[in-house]
This record gives structure tokens, sequence and C-alpha cells, in this order.
């Protein structure tokens, strides 16, 4: 930071990918462009899915449409519901686990919010499930309430069992075998005579062996969203990076620079936006059950705050909050099952956040959030939400660098409601610039993913703006060919 910066305390300015908004009638209706003169222009090819997530706070359908010539992605439409409105189980229906909250979950009660939250979303943005809709993609953050990371799977089946109760068409729900599975308007943008898909996702593999964490998939989708999304901004998000997703828990990735494939080095788990909302919880402005720091915050209000005491009041909260290398003894942390066995066989480390012993200090954030509002009132409790979740950041990183797994020059990506809300995005932004050259804060880093998962699966690559490979490299197309070998090479 300059030195006039500092006196006029002006910090970085944070490089925030905001989603882009769009109608799929208007966007077909576009020409593509540039032509040479008296070319007849055609519209461009629009690749439409949907993002469909149950998460501990929030059950979203996000539809998307990717330019298959740009790789710009537009939101269509975003329908939210809060995951404590799901129906309880009856008692005929069997619980299969819980979110982080507690709030428990049949496999019945899922479908049905799943199906009507993917209805209602369609219907609002006029997308045809049957003519429009190309993909659907199923993830969860919901991982603490499982016995086993292998359980997890249950809940991944549920989504899928929703999204059929909503008439969404199976093929729309798995990878194309060949071209002539595609709709006709997609089979020219399809690599799938040349590339198979092998597991890769935006160039990077994930973990080998056993499942090493519940929330393996979550950090994958949030990396290659953070990749996507990063396409509407000048940094250059690609191998080497680091991904943080601050939703209710955390998730993400450490990548290498290995070629033509990337390497998962890291791990992030644990709680994160919990921890915001255990503080939230104690103001007695919320539901102290079921209430979030969303519910909370206020634009107006943060203009009140003391940012000096919310500075304070976030490094006493953090004496509750245990950041560390996942030790080799347990087999949950952060409420998230864990195997640190296989993930050093896979040479992963992980790295997770907790309150306490599997957040059971919880209780206590709440307590000393209490503590906050009646000192300091509402502005500054909202103030230390943001200091606490930069703080957060700070440490993770911290330990991923004193483990020697972060490579240099990687780029930061950050995305999730307790990363991007706020002032969090000029603090982080502050906290880590003297370790990171490239930062980029994206919204909707789950759903973005999970439209570019959509194209991986279908070799739905463009090669001309490569979205996977390295930083300042060239597309992987060829190499990957070379790869795979038999007639793809």
């Amino acid at each position: 930071m300059s030195f006039l910066s500092r006196i006029f305390n002006k910090g970085p300015k944070p490089i925030i990918a905001h989603s882009k908004t769009g109608n799929l009638a208007t966007l077909r209706a576009q020409k593509a462009g540039p032509a040479s003169p008296g070319a007849v222009q055609k519209p461009d090819t629009f690749y439409v899915t949907a993002s469909v997530e149950l998460g501990n706070t929030t059950t979203k359908s996000i539809v998307m449409a990717t330019n298959l010539n740009t790789s710009e992605s537009y939101l269509l439409n975003k329908t939210v519901k809060m995951t404590r409105d799901i129906r309880p189980p009856k008692p005929n229906e069997e619980v299969f686990g819980k979110t982080v909250w507690g709030i428990e979950l049949s496999k019945e009660s899922v479908t049905e919010l799943i199906k009507d939250t993917v209805l209602e979303s369609l219907r609002k943005c006029h997308v045809d499930k049957y003519e429009d809709l190309d993909f659907v993609v199923r993830s969860t953050g919901v991982t603490a309430g499982f016995a086993t990371a292998e359980e997890a799977g249950q809940l991944i089946i549920a989504l899928a069992d929703g999204c059929l109760e909503a008439d969404i068409p199976p093929r729309k729900m798995s990878p194309a075998m060949s071209i002539s599975q595609l709709p006709e308007r997609l089979q020219k943008h399809s690599l799938l005579e040349n590339i198979m898909f092998d597991g890769a996702v935006v160039s990077v593999v994930p973990p080998q062996g056993k499942e090493t964490v519940a929330n393996e998939m979550e950090g994958e989708l949030v990396t290659a969203g953070i990749k996507l999304g990063a396409k509407w901004t000048d940094v250059d998000y690609r191998n080497p990076c680091v991904s943080l997703d601050f939703g209710s828990t955390l998730a993400g990735r450490i990548v290498n620079d290995n070629e033509p494939y990337a390497n998962t080095v890291g791990n992030f788990l644990g709680l994160a936006g919990v921890v915001s909302d255990s503080l939230a919880r104690g103001s007695g402005q919320i539901d102290k059950k079921n209430g979030a720091a969303l519910d909370l915050y206020s634009d107006k209000a943060m203009k009140k705050a003391d940012h000096k005491q919310a500075e304070a009041n976030a490094l006493e909260a953090h004496k509750l909050i245990n950041i560390t290398k996942v030790p080799m003894d347990v087999e949950r942390f952060g409420t998230v099952p864990v195997n640190p066995e296989a993930a050093e066989n896979a040479g992963t480390t992980l790295i997770g956040c907790d309150v306490g012993f599997n957040g059971d200090k919880l209780d206590d954030l709440m307590e000393l959030g209490a503590q906050f509002y009646d000192a300091d009132g509402l502005p500054t409790l909202l103030s230390t939400l943001d200091y606490v979740s930069t703080n957060i950041v700070k440490r993770v990183l911290d330990v991923a660098f004193a483990e020697n797994v972060i490579v240099p020059g990687s780029a930061l990506g950050i995305t999730g409601r307790a990363g991007i809300t706020g002032r969090k995005p000029e603090l982080i932004l502050e906290a880590v610039q003297d370790k990171f050259e490239n930062v980029v804060f994206v919204e909707d880093g789950l759903a973005l993913g999970s439209a570019i998962m959509a194209r991986c699966m279908n070799s739905m690559g463009t090669p001309r703006v490569p979205i996977g490979g390295k930083q300042g490299g060239r597309c992987i197309l060829k190499d990957r060919m070379k790869m795979m070998g038999g007639k793809f090479a």
C-alpha cells in the first residue's frame, strides 16, 4: 500500500467477479461477432445448466447459460430457500443425516425440497426442461451430520431423486458417451471425438485412492467455479491456485502446477459461516436455533461500526477457533468426516477449522457474541464478523505455507457468503496481498463450478479461451490427446 493510500486509509481494491445476469431468449437472439464484412453472423450457442445444491444454511437451484464461444456464463435465475425450512421427516421415514445445525434430513424430505426448488427456478427464468436445459449437476455442503464420508453419497442420491421427481430427463444428469447423444446444436462444440472425460475437471485431478474428506466434491466444484468466474476479470486464475469456499462449512483446494493435469495437494474443511452465525445468534436479534448471519446483516448499520473494536473482538473470538493440519488420529474434524491416512497416501494435506473440538465450543462463541452485542452494539458486531472471517483465511493459509504445499505464484480465489459479503474482500485482500499477487473473489462459485463440470463431462472446452492449464499457458487439448493415446492421439 502506498504512503498516500495509508494517509487516506485506502486499502487495495479487491477484484470481484459478480454474476452476470441474462435472459436466455435475449442471449440467443444476439449475433456472434466480430465477423468479416459481408459475412452472415450467426447466434452464439449457449449451454444451459442447473446447479442444484443442498447446503447447511441455504438450498439453491441456479440456472446458468454459458456462451460456448467465449466461456462467459450468465445467471438466468437463482432460487434460494432456507434449508432450515425443510419439512421434518415423517415417523415412517429414515433420518440419514443432519445439517451442521442439527436439522434432520430424510430421503423423502430432501427429494421434495429439491423438486420444488428446481421447478420454481426453471419456471422463473422460462427455461424448458426438455428443450432448453442441457445438464443438471447436484452437490451438497451438508457433510457434517454423516457418520462417514461414504454416507454423504446418500444425500447426492436424494438430490438426484428430487431432480427426477421434477421430471428432469436422466440423460441430462450423466455424461454423453458420444457426440450423437448430444443435441444437434451442441455437437459442433463437443470434443468427445478427440477426448473423453477422464475425471479431471478444468485440468485438475482429485486425490487418488480412498475418499479423503467428505466435502471433496464441493472443493472440486468451487475451484472450477472460481476459474470460470475469473473469466469476467483480468485475473488469470489457473494452475497453480488456491480456493476457499466460505459457506456454512469450509471447503476448497490447493492445486499445484503439474502438467497437463495438476494435482490436489491440499484440502480445506471444517467450519466457516457457522462461526459467524454463532456470533450473530448471540445478539438475540435472530433465532438462536436456526438464525444465520445473513438474517442480521445491514449495510446501513455497518456504517456506524467501530472497526478497531471489532478487530479486537475478532481476536478474542479466535481464542475458541482451532485451525491446524488435521491430526492423523481423528475421523472427524470441524464436524466433517475425514480419512487422514488416505489423505497422506494420496499426498494431500488436510487443513481444518474447528470451534473447540468438532464444534463443541459453538455455544461459547454465541455467548461471546452476546457480550460483543451488549458492549458494542449491532454495527460493531457485524464488523467483528468480517474480521473473524479474515482471520480464518489468514490462519488457514499460514498453515498451508508452513506445510509448504502452496506453489509459488499461486492465485487465490475466494467464494461463499462468509467470504465475500460486507468488508471481507477488502480486509482479506489486505491480509494476503504480500503472499499472493493475484486474488479474485467470485459470486456463486459452486454454481459456476457445476456449469463447468457439466461441460467437462461432455468435453465442451473452448481451446481459444482455455479455462484449464497453467497461468499464462496455452490450451492443453493436444497434451491430453497425446496422454490418452489410441484413437484420441
